[in-house]
Protein backbone atom coordinates (compact mmCIF):
# COMPACT_ATOMS: atom_id res chain seq x y z
CA UNK A 1 0.00 0.00 0.00
CA UNK A 2 1.66 2.88 -1.08
CA UNK A 3 1.31 6.50 1.01
CA UNK A 4 -1.73 8.05 -0.72
CA UNK A 5 -3.54 4.84 0.19
CA UNK A 6 -2.46 4.39 3.51
CA UNK A 7 -3.10 8.10 4.51
CA UNK A 8 -6.76 7.89 2.90
CA UNK A 9 -7.07 4.40 4.68
CA UNK A 10 -6.33 6.33 7.94
CA UNK A 11 -8.63 9.00 7.23
CA UNK A 12 -11.70 7.06 6.29
CA UNK A 13 -10.78 4.99 9.59
CA UNK A 14 -10.94 8.52 11.73
CA UNK A 15 -14.21 9.87 9.98
CA UNK A 16 -15.45 6.81 10.20
CA UNK A 17 -14.55 6.16 14.36
CA UNK A 18 -15.61 10.01 14.44
CA UNK A 19 -19.05 9.19 12.90
CA UNK A 20 -19.82 7.75 17.07
CA UNK A 21 -18.27 10.65 18.61
CA UNK A 22 -21.21 12.72 16.52
CA UNK A 23 -24.01 10.45 16.86
CA UNK A 24 -23.10 10.75 20.69
CA UNK A 25 -23.56 14.61 20.52
CA UNK A 26 -26.77 14.89 18.51
CA UNK A 27 -28.69 12.06 19.52
CA UNK A 28 -29.21 12.36 23.32
CA UNK A 29 -30.41 15.96 22.16
CA UNK A 30 -32.19 15.26 18.66
CA UNK A 31 -33.77 11.61 19.39
CA UNK A 32 -32.37 8.60 17.48
CA UNK A 33 -34.91 9.00 14.64
CA UNK A 34 -33.95 12.78 13.45
CA UNK A 35 -30.48 12.09 13.66
CA UNK A 36 -30.57 8.92 11.21
CA UNK A 37 -33.01 10.98 9.29
CA UNK A 38 -31.04 14.44 8.79
CA UNK A 39 -27.86 11.98 8.72
CA UNK A 40 -29.43 10.27 5.35
CA UNK A 41 -30.73 13.11 3.71
CA UNK A 42 -27.14 15.14 4.12
CA UNK A 43 -25.25 12.09 2.81
CA UNK A 44 -28.01 11.81 -0.42
CA UNK A 45 -27.67 15.57 -0.70
CA UNK A 46 -24.21 15.29 -0.76
CA UNK A 47 -23.62 12.04 -3.11
CA UNK A 48 -26.30 13.95 -5.37
CA UNK A 49 -23.90 17.25 -5.92
CA UNK A 50 -20.85 14.79 -5.70
CA UNK A 51 -22.27 13.16 -9.24
CA UNK A 52 -23.30 16.73 -10.53
CA UNK A 53 -19.97 17.63 -9.92
CA UNK A 54 -18.26 14.67 -12.03
CA UNK A 55 -21.11 14.58 -14.91
CA UNK A 56 -22.08 11.11 -13.52
CA UNK A 57 -25.78 10.15 -14.79
CA UNK A 58 -27.95 8.60 -12.29
CA UNK A 59 -28.63 5.74 -15.25
CA UNK A 60 -29.01 2.78 -12.98
CA UNK A 61 -29.77 0.11 -15.78
CA UNK A 62 -32.68 -1.51 -14.07
CA UNK A 63 -30.72 -1.68 -11.03
CA UNK A 64 -32.96 1.35 -8.82
CA UNK A 65 -35.19 -0.65 -6.83
CA UNK A 66 -32.46 -3.00 -6.02
CA UNK A 67 -30.28 0.13 -4.82
CA UNK A 68 -33.04 1.54 -2.99
CA UNK A 69 -34.14 -1.86 -1.04
CA UNK A 70 -30.00 -2.09 -0.35
CA UNK A 71 -29.95 1.78 1.04
CA UNK A 72 -32.34 0.73 3.75
CA UNK A 73 -30.79 -2.73 4.74
CA UNK A 74 -27.40 -1.15 4.77
CA UNK A 75 -28.22 2.69 5.87
CA UNK A 76 -31.36 3.28 7.13
CA UNK A 77 -31.79 0.64 9.73
CA UNK A 78 -28.05 0.52 10.73
CA UNK A 79 -27.96 4.59 11.41
CA UNK A 80 -31.38 4.26 13.43
CA UNK A 81 -29.78 1.57 15.90
CA UNK A 82 -26.49 3.45 16.13
CA UNK A 83 -28.41 6.38 16.63
CA UNK A 84 -30.31 4.51 19.25
CA UNK A 85 -27.27 2.93 21.25
CA UNK A 86 -25.72 6.82 20.90
CA UNK A 87 -28.27 7.39 23.69
CA UNK A 88 -26.96 5.36 26.37
CA UNK A 89 -23.49 4.11 25.02
CA UNK A 90 -20.15 5.67 24.93
CA UNK A 91 -19.15 6.50 21.20
CA UNK A 92 -15.77 3.97 21.99
CA UNK A 93 -18.62 1.02 22.62
CA UNK A 94 -20.45 1.50 19.71
CA UNK A 95 -16.97 1.74 17.30
CA UNK A 96 -15.71 -1.26 18.96
CA UNK A 97 -18.95 -2.93 18.63
CA UNK A 98 -19.12 -1.96 14.76
CA UNK A 99 -15.90 -4.07 14.43
CA UNK A 100 -17.92 -7.37 14.81
CA UNK A 101 -19.29 -6.32 10.94
CA UNK A 102 -17.08 -9.26 9.12
CA UNK A 103 -17.81 -11.22 11.84
CA UNK A 104 -22.01 -11.50 11.55
CA UNK A 105 -21.10 -11.94 7.74
CA UNK A 106 -19.69 -14.80 8.27
CA UNK A 107 -22.88 -15.75 10.24
CA UNK A 108 -24.91 -14.79 7.92
CA UNK A 109 -22.94 -16.72 4.75
CA UNK A 110 -22.85 -19.69 6.41
CA UNK A 111 -26.70 -19.60 7.46
CA UNK A 112 -28.54 -18.40 4.25
CA UNK A 113 -25.95 -18.10 1.47
CA UNK A 114 -23.89 -21.17 1.54
CA UNK A 115 -20.54 -19.69 2.14
CA UNK A 116 -17.81 -22.10 3.61
CA UNK A 117 -17.24 -21.32 6.81
CA UNK A 118 -13.54 -22.71 8.10
CA UNK A 119 -12.52 -23.44 11.61
CA UNK A 120 -10.55 -20.15 11.31
CA UNK A 121 -13.92 -18.14 11.05
CA UNK A 122 -15.57 -20.08 13.84
CA UNK A 123 -12.68 -19.31 15.72
CA UNK A 124 -12.92 -15.82 14.98
CA UNK A 125 -16.30 -15.76 15.74
CA UNK A 126 -16.16 -16.81 19.01
CA UNK A 127 -13.33 -14.59 20.02
CA UNK A 128 -15.69 -11.75 18.72
CA UNK A 129 -18.01 -13.02 20.72
CA UNK A 130 -15.58 -13.30 23.61
CA UNK A 131 -15.07 -9.53 23.03
CA UNK A 132 -18.23 -8.23 22.66
CA UNK A 133 -18.93 -10.26 26.46
CA UNK A 134 -15.55 -8.28 27.81
CA UNK A 135 -16.56 -5.21 27.00
CA UNK A 136 -20.21 -5.37 28.11
CA UNK A 137 -19.02 -7.20 31.54
CA UNK A 138 -16.07 -5.29 32.20
CA UNK A 139 -16.61 -1.81 30.38
CA UNK A 140 -17.01 1.54 32.57
CA UNK A 141 -20.40 1.46 31.74
CA UNK A 142 -23.05 -0.70 34.14
CA UNK A 143 -24.46 -3.20 32.42
CA UNK A 144 -27.81 -1.78 32.55
CA UNK A 145 -31.32 -2.88 30.43
CA UNK A 146 -31.05 0.20 28.25
CA UNK A 147 -26.75 -0.37 27.76
CA UNK A 148 -28.12 -4.08 27.39
CA UNK A 149 -30.69 -2.51 24.75
CA UNK A 150 -27.82 -0.40 23.06
CA UNK A 151 -25.59 -2.91 22.34
CA UNK A 152 -28.35 -5.13 20.63
CA UNK A 153 -28.82 -2.06 18.22
CA UNK A 154 -25.54 -2.15 17.75
CA UNK A 155 -25.26 -5.69 16.73
CA UNK A 156 -28.31 -5.49 14.45
CA UNK A 157 -26.69 -2.93 13.12
CA UNK A 158 -23.54 -5.24 11.92
CA UNK A 159 -26.23 -8.25 11.29
CA UNK A 160 -27.71 -5.76 8.88
CA UNK A 161 -24.27 -4.50 7.13
CA UNK A 162 -23.64 -7.91 6.66
CA UNK A 163 -26.41 -8.96 4.86
CA UNK A 164 -26.41 -6.11 2.86
CA UNK A 165 -22.82 -7.43 1.63
CA UNK A 166 -24.03 -10.62 0.15
CA UNK A 167 -27.39 -8.74 -1.19
CA UNK A 168 -25.20 -6.56 -3.02
CA UNK A 169 -23.25 -9.43 -4.56
CA UNK A 170 -26.78 -11.29 -5.59
CA UNK A 171 -28.52 -7.96 -6.82
CA UNK A 172 -25.82 -5.98 -7.94
CA UNK A 173 -22.77 -7.80 -8.60
CA UNK A 174 -24.38 -10.79 -10.53
CA UNK A 175 -26.58 -8.73 -12.84
CA UNK A 176 -24.02 -6.58 -14.55
CA UNK A 177 -22.99 -4.43 -12.00
CA UNK A 178 -23.15 -0.69 -11.23
CA UNK A 179 -21.37 2.35 -10.45
CA UNK A 180 -20.02 2.05 -6.94
CA UNK A 181 -21.11 6.00 -6.72
CA UNK A 182 -24.64 5.50 -8.27
CA UNK A 183 -24.61 2.17 -5.43
CA UNK A 184 -24.31 4.94 -2.91
CA UNK A 185 -26.25 7.51 -3.98
CA UNK A 186 -29.07 4.77 -4.82
CA UNK A 187 -28.32 3.56 -1.12
CA UNK A 188 -28.76 6.66 0.80
CA UNK A 189 -31.98 7.99 -1.23
CA UNK A 190 -33.32 4.20 -0.15
CA UNK A 191 -32.64 4.92 3.16
CA UNK A 192 -34.38 8.32 3.25
CA UNK A 193 -37.46 6.59 2.07
CA UNK A 194 -37.38 4.05 4.63
CA UNK A 195 -36.73 6.51 7.45
CA UNK A 196 -39.21 9.25 6.55
CA UNK A 197 -41.95 7.06 8.00
CA UNK A 198 -40.54 7.65 11.16
CA UNK A 199 -39.30 10.85 10.69
CA UNK A 200 -42.84 12.29 10.16
CA UNK A 201 -44.51 10.11 13.24
CA UNK A 202 -41.44 11.94 15.46
CA UNK A 203 -42.19 15.46 13.98
CA UNK A 204 -45.83 14.60 15.00
CA UNK A 205 -44.84 14.00 18.35
CA UNK A 206 -41.73 16.45 18.43
CA UNK A 207 -42.64 19.36 16.13
CA UNK A 208 -39.34 20.21 13.55
CA UNK A 209 -38.92 23.25 14.41
CA UNK A 210 -37.50 22.08 18.07
CA UNK A 211 -34.71 20.60 15.99
CA UNK A 212 -33.83 23.49 14.01
CA UNK A 213 -33.67 25.28 17.50
CA UNK A 214 -30.57 22.67 18.33
CA UNK A 215 -27.35 24.83 18.92
CA UNK A 216 -24.78 25.17 16.69
CA UNK A 217 -22.89 22.07 18.77
CA UNK A 218 -25.52 19.72 17.68
CA UNK A 219 -26.04 20.74 13.79
CA UNK A 220 -21.88 21.17 13.60
CA UNK A 221 -22.42 17.50 14.33
CA UNK A 222 -25.04 16.87 12.01
CA UNK A 223 -23.20 18.30 9.58
CA UNK A 224 -19.94 16.65 9.82
CA UNK A 225 -21.89 13.35 9.86
CA UNK A 226 -24.08 13.69 6.93
CA UNK A 227 -21.39 15.24 4.41
CA UNK A 228 -17.78 13.72 6.12
CA UNK A 229 -18.38 10.78 7.36
CA UNK A 230 -21.35 9.73 5.02
CA UNK A 231 -20.85 11.58 1.71
CA UNK A 232 -17.43 12.41 1.77
CA UNK A 233 -15.98 8.65 3.36
CA UNK A 234 -17.90 6.77 0.49
CA UNK A 235 -15.53 8.89 -1.74
CA UNK A 236 -12.64 7.68 0.60
CA UNK A 237 -13.55 4.23 0.29
CA UNK A 238 -14.60 3.43 -3.32
CA UNK A 239 -11.50 5.14 -3.93
CA UNK A 240 -9.42 3.34 -1.65
CA UNK A 241 -11.29 -0.18 -3.20
CA UNK A 242 -10.41 0.77 -6.80
CA UNK A 243 -6.84 1.60 -5.78
CA UNK A 244 -5.60 -1.60 -3.63
CA UNK A 245 -8.79 -3.89 -3.81
CA UNK A 246 -11.35 -4.65 -1.40
CA UNK A 247 -9.67 -6.96 1.16
CA UNK A 248 -6.86 -4.16 1.84
CA UNK A 249 -9.91 -1.93 2.17
CA UNK A 250 -11.54 -3.72 4.66
CA UNK A 251 -8.79 -3.32 7.25
CA UNK A 252 -10.31 -0.04 7.81
CA UNK A 253 -12.52 -2.29 9.91
CA UNK A 254 -9.14 -2.18 12.67
CA UNK A 255 -8.60 0.99 13.14
CA UNK A 256 -12.16 2.47 13.18
CA UNK A 257 -12.40 1.43 17.14
CA UNK A 258 -9.26 3.29 18.04
CA UNK A 259 -10.45 5.92 16.40
CA UNK A 260 -14.06 5.99 18.26
CA UNK A 261 -11.99 5.50 21.65
CA UNK A 262 -9.86 8.03 21.37
CA UNK A 263 -12.71 10.67 19.54
CA UNK A 264 -14.79 9.72 22.86
CA UNK A 265 -11.70 10.18 25.31
CA UNK A 266 -10.31 13.82 23.61
CA UNK A 267 -13.56 15.22 22.35
CA UNK A 268 -16.34 14.21 25.30
CA UNK A 269 -14.18 12.71 28.49
CA UNK A 270 -15.39 8.94 27.70
CA UNK A 271 -12.95 6.75 29.94
CA UNK A 272 -10.74 4.26 28.46
CA UNK A 273 -10.05 1.57 30.62
CA UNK A 274 -8.63 -1.86 30.15
CA UNK A 275 -12.05 -3.38 29.30
CA UNK A 276 -12.08 -1.05 25.73
CA UNK A 277 -8.38 -2.49 25.10
CA UNK A 278 -9.38 -6.18 26.33
CA UNK A 279 -12.87 -5.86 24.29
CA UNK A 280 -10.91 -4.61 21.30
CA UNK A 281 -8.07 -6.75 20.94
CA UNK A 282 -10.14 -10.00 20.94
CA UNK A 283 -12.53 -8.17 18.30
CA UNK A 284 -9.41 -7.35 15.95
CA UNK A 285 -7.77 -11.53 16.44
CA UNK A 286 -11.56 -12.45 15.50
CA UNK A 287 -11.13 -10.32 12.44
CA UNK A 288 -8.01 -11.18 11.35
CA UNK A 289 -9.17 -14.62 11.53
CA UNK A 290 -11.95 -13.80 9.54
CA UNK A 291 -10.32 -11.87 7.10
CA UNK A 292 -6.97 -13.59 6.55
CA UNK A 293 -7.01 -15.48 3.38
CA UNK A 294 -6.76 -19.44 3.77
CA UNK A 295 -3.58 -20.38 2.08
CA UNK A 296 -4.08 -22.69 -0.82
CA UNK A 297 -1.33 -24.51 -3.09
CA UNK A 298 0.03 -22.09 -6.03
CA UNK A 299 -1.48 -23.18 -9.05
CA UNK A 300 1.12 -24.49 -11.89
CA UNK A 301 2.14 -22.05 -14.54
CA UNK A 302 0.41 -22.59 -17.76
CA UNK A 303 1.38 -20.33 -20.98
CA UNK A 304 -1.34 -18.05 -21.02
CA UNK A 305 -0.30 -16.98 -17.11
CA UNK A 306 3.58 -17.15 -17.36
CA UNK A 307 3.05 -13.92 -20.45
CA UNK A 308 1.87 -11.76 -18.06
Amino acid sequence: MNLASLCRLLALAALWGGSFLFMRIAAPAWGAVPTAFVRVVLGAAGLLALLALVRLRPAFGGKLGAALVLGAINSGVPFLMFALAAQVLPAGYSAILNATTPLMGVVIGALAFGERITPARVGGVLLGMAGVAVLAQAGPVALTAPVVGGIAACLLATACYGLAGFLTRRWITQRGGLDSRLVALGSQWGAVLALAPFALWEAARQPVATWLQAGPTVWGAMLALGLLCTSFAYVLYFRLIADVGPVKALTVTFLIPLFGVAWGWLVLGEVATLAHAAGGVLIALALWLVLWPAASPAPAPTPSAAGR
